[in-house]
């Protein structure tokens, strides 16, 4: 008899849920609902109403349920990915105060700016949490609340993450885990522990509204009765402590030991490794997170992946599959022509005001598959920046687990081999975050019941590695992308002042 585990992402444009055999790891069922984010608000501002990642919860559960046609007394675990940095505002009755500002909300840079300068600047902010602070992360976000809301500021009662609302949806309970908490940068990462210095820069008062921080392996409660019956489930299913995308993600891939690295590649890309500590980086380029077992996660994020080629493949009318050929048709190198993707600004190298530049554009270059391949490989090299980052904060990959819309491709699979000189390799399943948050759920339920299974065994036993995917780097392209990296680096460092004499002269 077998026990089953529903593993929720909750992610800023769609929520999915799955079910998942807690003997073999088999995903029995999947459901899916979009939404969008709050339309009409200032540029910069990116928000959404919590409520719609609980009504988009309940009901993917119900449907995954239904499509999976199990026995729902046998459903053990609940576990909970969400998207990370976003701020959950609640009063003293529980109520959500206003919507919730996303991680891609960048109105609150003067926020950010306005809490490192009090933590006495870069360097000491990241001494005091491992972080700096960029708009992304939790505070900021605060703090704007503070300075531009006082009247909801005054309502503020408790602080929760995207997750950790849903959890408490789940639960009754308010919990945080340090995965997701290490991105509000009110976390002293070191340590796993409520940074005071971050807190009392914003507000003293904020140690009474955070909540208490678990352990990755425990759980934040049991499902509530009248949800349990509303969904058909017994009250005693455990909801584990879940965490973020990323901390999910690198669950859902096996990436739970040194040596294995993750790429995702979406619409942003992110590429992060497992670490056995802290992994702080003094430039404050490398995202200083804990992950969702107990460990480290360091990670690298950029902001512009597959809207590079999907730019591309839209202004030519390519399907994906032609624009996977039309690269594979030309050399690696690109014959000289060379894309810094920054259509979007940039987060690493830190480059906001940065656009979208193409170098070596000739006649010979001036060509679908040309174009088709600098997306892919001007991509590619933005991430091995931060790769090589990485490797020189002591990281060595072994293996780099790809994922996401852009791991589909062959010919990006064998750029990414041979730029970043390691094997690429896909996972069977690509559930991705929500069979991180199932897994999960299955390590914190064995927990409860004495079962002392390792994440790692979990881990071996449910992600199977789809060797079909496989690229290996060729020594030659190696050392050509070894130049174009030192091209693309020496072009980003050298454009930095004339991307902001842009930014002022289109102000204009």
């Amino acid at each position: 008899m077998s026990d089953y585990f529903i593993g929720i992402d909750s992610g800023t444009q769609s929520t999915k849920a799955i079910v998942m055999d807690g003997v073999s790891g088999e995903v029995l069922a999947s459901a899916t609902r979009a939404y969008d984010l709050i339309e009409g608000l200032p540029a910069g501002h990116k928000e959404q109403d919590p409520s719609e990642w609980i009504t988009a919860a309940g009901q993917t559960i119900a449907e995954a349920l239904n499509r999976s046609g199990i026995n729902r007394n046998q459903v053990r675990g609940i576990g909970v990915s969400g998207q990370q940095h976003g701020f959950v505002a609640l009063d003293e009755h529980d109520q959500v105060v206003r919507a919730a500002k996303l991680w891609c909300d960048t109105a609150t840079s003067p926020e950010c700016d306005q809490i490192i300068e009090a933590l006495g600047g870069l360097k000491k902010t990241i001494e005091s949490v491992g972080n700096g602070i960029p708009a992304g992360f939790t505070a900021s976000k605060i703090l704007w609340m503070k300075n531009h809301e006082p009247v909801n500021y005054a309502r503020l009662r408790w602080i929760l993450l995207p997750h950790d609302y849903i959890n408490f949806w789940l639960t009754g309970r308010k919990t945080m885990e340090c995965g997701d908490a290490s991105g509000t940068a009110l976390l002293d990462v070191r340590n796993r522990a409520w940074s005071n210095v971050a807190i009392e820069a914003i507000d003293p008062r904020l140690n009474r509204m955070l909540p208490p921080l678990i352990n990755s392996h425990e759980i934040a409660g049991t499902l509530r009765p009248d949800l349990a019956a509303e969904l058909g489930l017994n009250d005693s299913v455990i909801v584990s402590s879940g965490g973020g995308d990323n901390m999910m993600g690198a669950i859902g891939t096996g990436n739970v030991r040194e040596g294995v690295v993750t790429v995702s590649l979406g619409t942003s890309g992110t590429i992060y490794a497992c670490a056995e500590k802290p992994v702080i980086d003094p430039r404050g380029e490398v995202a200083a997170f804990c992950d969702s077992t107990g460990r480290w996660l360091p990670l690298v994020c950029t902001m512009n992946v597959t809207v590079a080629t999907e730019m591309v493949r839209e202004r030519f009318n390519l399907s994906h599959d032609h624009l996977s050929t039309a690269a594979a048709s030309v050399p690696a190198g690109n014959d000289g022509l060379l894309l810094i993707p920054f259509f979007e600004g940039e987060r690493t190298p830190n480059v906001p005001d940065g656009t979208g530049v193409y170098f070596g554009l000739r006649h010979k270059t001036y060509s679908i598959p040309h174009f088709a391949r600098a997306a892919m490989e001007g991509t590619t090299l933005g991430l091995n920046y931060g790769l090589n980052r990485l490797r020189e904060l002591g990281i060595v990959p072994r293996e780099i687990r790809a994922t996401g819309g852009g791991s589909r491709s062959a010919a990006w699979r064998q750029i990414m081999a041979d730029v970043f000189n390691a094997d690429v390799v896909c996972v069977e399943n690509e559930e991705g975050a929500a069979s991180g948050a199932a897994i999960q759920a299955v390590w914190a339920w064995n927990h409860q019941n004495g079962n002392g299974d390792s994440i790692e065994s979990l881990c071996d036993k449910f992600i199977s590695i789809d060797e079909t995917t496989r690229a290996r780097p060729d020594a030659d392209r190696v050392e050509t992308y070894k130049k174009m990296q030192s091209l693309h680096d020496g072009i980003v460092r050298d454009l930095a002042n004339a991307f902001s004499m842009h930014r002022n002269l289109i102000a204009q």
